[in-house]
């Protein structure tokens, strides 16, 4: 942690429970922010995924399926 961050650590230490939980949850919804670059890739993918769907050449995967597959016995 740099010393910038580790001052502003400090500082935020000193707000009540009620602020500092304020600024984490801002801190968290930043890191949130879309990439229209990302957003972008993301949506081609999806594209090309079902496209490769309709056209026979990946098949469907009951949710059920997937979510047994990480299931912890």
């Amino acid at each position: 942690m740099t010393e910038a961050a580790k001052n502003l650590s400090m500082q935020a230490r000193k707000l009540s429970p009620v602020e500092r939980l304020e600024l984490v949850d801002d801190l968290l919804a930043s890191l949130d922010e879309s990439d229209p670059k990302i957003d972008g890739l993301w949506a081609k993918e999806a594209e090309d995924r079902l496209a490769a769907y309709r056209r026979g050449e990946i098949k469907a995967v009951p949710l059920q399926e997937v979510l047994a597959k990480y299931r912890v016995a």
